[in-house]
């Protein structure tokens, strides 16, 4: 019976070995900017960082290796239904943390499927996300709001006549820069009402427990 000899057929030559590390530095470098450069100086999540990292790094093996399979339009979508509709256990991803989680899936997809372009073509598509994302993250009519769950106490300031009286009670008690308020939920049995403060961010950073009502057990 002949031997069947497994070893014998190599993987992959050098040339292609080649191609692969110099792509993945080629992502590697563009993930890194949109993540350390945009992502992390506002946000200040070292969880999601590392996230980021790390499912850019499987994403784009998980491409490259699988190129030569014949479901690739149907595989990249796959990948982003199913990152889409993550959801940690602990708290849901805010919408700002989705969105760059969607575009490093969507650079980490296109770097390793995209093997015919050509690598300016890659560098050109890969700087339009860089300056993208830097204009919206930069212009001010795009820059989002904070906001601040409250349960407030002074229920006669609710009225809508005395909106001015509630906003300046929010800014001097809060020591904020308060834009705007909406009432929620009133609660008349212990004199108490939901609230949703927005107000100006100074320092351009993301506080992600703002819209907690309480810290989760595991915190």
């Amino acid at each position: 019976m002949d031997e069947i000899e497994i070893f014998d057929t190599p993987v992959a030559n050098a040339g292609d070995m080649g191609a692969l590390l110099l792509r993945f530095l080629f992502n590697s470098v563009f993930i890194w900017i949109i993540i350390q450069k945009l992502y992390y100086p506002k946000s200040q999540r070292r969880d999601y960082y590392f996230t980021f990292a790390l499912i850019s790094v499987s994403i784009f093996f998980l491409i490259y290796l699988l190129g030569s399979v014949k479901i690739k339009v149907g595989f990249a979508l796959g990948l982003f239904a199913i990152f889409g509709i993550i959801r940690y256990r602990t708290e849901s991803m805010s919408v700002r943390e989705m969105t760059y989680l969607f575009v490093i899936i969507a650079v980490s997809v296109i770097n390793a499927l995209a093997v015919t372009l050509s690598y300016g073509e890659l560098l050109l598509t890969n700087v339009i996300f860089i300056i993208c994302i830097r204009l919206c993250e930069n212009i001010p009519y795009l820059k989002s709001r904070s906001e601040k769950l409250v349960v407030y106490d002074r229920i006669d300031l609710i009225k809508p006549d005395c909106r001015d009286e509630l906003l300046k009670d929010l800014k001097d008690r809060l020591g904020l820069d308060i834009i705007d308020v909406e009432v929620g939920a009133v609660d008349f049995l212990r004199d108490t009402a939901m609230l949703k403060v927005y107000y100006g961010d100074r320092k351009g950073s993301i506080n992600t427990v703002d819209n907690m009502l309480k810290i989760p057990k595991d915190k």
